[in-house]
């Protein structure tokens, strides 16, 4: 999914759906700041990913 709007329409419609495909441990489901760090973590995502999304949802008018 290339298009970030959908990406977060996806999200908002169903974020259980959109978060099991990322195969993250049950024990963090409910806490959006271990979800980030699992990822970074991982590898799949990088602080440079990360910084771009926060600037983008900033840009957006959201609250981070």
């Amino acid at each position: 999914m290339n298009n970030p709007m959908q990406m977060i329409n996806q999200i908002r419609q169903n974020p259980a759906q959109f978060l099991g495909g990322l195969n993250l441990p049950q024990n963090i489901m409910n806490d959006p700041n271990a979800i980030i760090q699992h990822l970074m973590n991982s590898g799949k995502i990088s602080q440079a990913d990360y910084d771009r999304a926060v600037n983008m949802a900033k840009q957006m008018g959201m609250k981070i």
